[in-house]
């Protein structure tokens, strides 16, 4: 008795590991005249992609970068633009701006802009960054490609930071420093959260396997994402977005004391071409880091980076030789950055010749943008954030429903369910880019307006005359940023 039960243990024993063994090994087709998928065993699930050690290795230099043109690259930019009693006070707020930043993008910005939500907002899921580990993965373009969720974090909060700071230039040199951390924060999440989402959120290049699961994932992607707007590294969600919000500032806070009748020229164009040089080399981590692949298409949106800019500094450049006689550094560094802010959204869906044509337009309709159209708009941008960034990202973001079309050299855009480049139509496309300019300019502007508001009501915008006469170093700061 005792040999029969243990004869019949193994045999259980047996067979149940048989029957494990054959659920670990995945299933081999049937014969197509055989084929019963109500009865085959079902497949394993294939193993979960791996990111590429190079591909986090270029994310992290890439992220780096974007840190190098906030601080100190935009800071020197914008600090050699202001008169020497308010160097500090500038300085300051870029710097102490990334830092906020950072923070609130790691408390609830990076859950409201990159989770799933509606087509505005995204969830609460990722508070705090709860549930993100090590081996957490966020997409890239490619499908089964990924990089780490903690990278993918740590790279778009640069983009938040920059983002912010680049409205202070608008106001400089007479906003109190407590309103414009109030302001930022109430900017930051109500304005650059939701166009982030809107523009950039979408389920992912796996989620596109047929036209069922493209419907149910477009369900799930913002609205400008829906809409079909192009924007590759920020055009509407970093220059339009900025730009707006510096010129609803310059208006709402009021032109600088003795503006058109004091000299206010820039005190320190060494520092300021510093700060430009600083912003190219950043950009590249900004521009082909948004790619979040080290492969071709990251070689070509560098070549569109470099080649964008350095046409867009030489059009400004001849520009204004031709109109004031006097080529100067003040507008060489500013084509750079016009370039710059032109090719962002472009550079990845663009061919070089089309960058080029880009970077041309931009030097000389930016140049525009801070002489003759400002005088219009009677706004004392300091800066001319809105003059560059805003201008510029317009511009872009317009010109990338042109020069995306295969037939100038771009790359058209690629339909995930079919897994190849989609027949491409330049109106439709032209039209999905205005569908973003305009939602980017009433939401930061609306928003814009709001934000300053409440902070005049709570804090007060400005700085008493006597204290901005004295210059922000001193009176907000009691540092100087100068001994001589």
């Amino acid at each position: 008795m005792r040999k029969f039960f243990a004869i019949l243990l193994m045999t259980c024993a047996v067979a149940l590991g048989g029957a494990a063994q054959a659920q670990d090994k995945p299933a081999q087709p049937a014969p197509a005249a055989q084929a019963a998928p109500a009865a085959a065993p079902a497949a394993a699930q294939a193993p979960a992609p791996v990111p590429n050690k190079g591909d986090v290795a270029w994310m992290i230099v890439a992220t780096v970068l974007v840190i190098l043109m906030t601080i100190p690259g935009l800071a020197m930019f914008y600090g050699g633009l202001v008169r020497s009693k308010n160097m500090l006070s500038v300085l300051m707020q870029v710097f102490v701006i990334f830092a906020l930043a950072v923070v609130l993008w790691c408390i609830y910005g990076y859950s409201l802009a990159f989770t799933e939500g509606n087509a505005f907002f995204g969830g609460f899921d990722k508070l705090f960054l709860m549930g993100v580990t090590p081996d957490s993965a966020a997409a890239t373009f490619s499908k089964g490609v990924v990089i780490p969720e903690y990278l993918y974090i740590v790279f778009q909060a640069t983009f938040a930071a920059i983002t912010t700071a680049l409205i202070v230039g608008a106001f400089a040199e007479r906003a109190r420093f407590s309103a414009v951390l109030l302001f930022i924060v109430l900017w930051f999440t109500f304005a650059y959260l939701p166009m982030a989402h809107m523009v950039w959120y979408w389920a992912g290049p796996d989620a596109y396997t047929d036209a069922a699961a493209a419907e149910a994932a477009g369900a799930t992607a913002g609205f400008l994402f829906q809409k079909g707007a192009l924007d590759f590294a920020g055009g509407t969600v970093v220059h339009i977005n900025a730009g707006i919000a510096g010129l609803v500032g310059a208006y709402v806070i009021g032109k600088r004391v003795g503006y058109g009748k004091e000299s206010m020229a820039p005190h320190s164009l060494t520092t300021t071409m510093i700060g430009a040089s600083l912003l190219w080399v950043g950009w590249f981590g900004f521009n082909v880091g948004s790619n979040l692949e080290a492969n071709g298409v990251a070689g070509m949106v560098f070549v569109n980076t470099l080649l964008a800019t350095a046409a867009a500094a030489l059009s400004w450049l001849i520009a204004e030789w031709l109109v004031k006689g006097k080529p100067s550094m003040l507008g060489a560094a500013s084509g750079a950055v016009a370039g710059l802010v032109a090719i962002t959204p472009a550079c990845g869906f663009v061919g070089p010749m089309g960058a080029l044509v880009i970077g041309l337009l931009a030097g000389v309709i930016c140049l525009w943008g801070v002489n003759g159209l400002k005088r219009m708009l009677g706004a004392d941008d300091a800066l001319d954030v809105f003059g560059v960034h805003g201008v510029g990202g317009i511009l872009g973001a317009i010109l990338t429903g042109v020069f995306a079309d295969p037939k100038l050299g771009g790359t058209g855009v690629y339909d995930y369910v079919a897994n190849k480049v989609g027949d491409f139509d330049m109106a439709a496309q032209v039209t999905s880019q205005l569908w973003g300019v305009g939602t980017a300019i009433v939401w930061s502007a609306v928003v814009s307006f709001i934000a300053y508001k409440l902070v005049d009501v709570v804090i007060g915008l400005r700085v008493p005359e006597d204290e901005e006469r004295e210059g922000l170093d001193v009176t907000s700061h009691g540092e100087t940023a100068y001994h001589y």
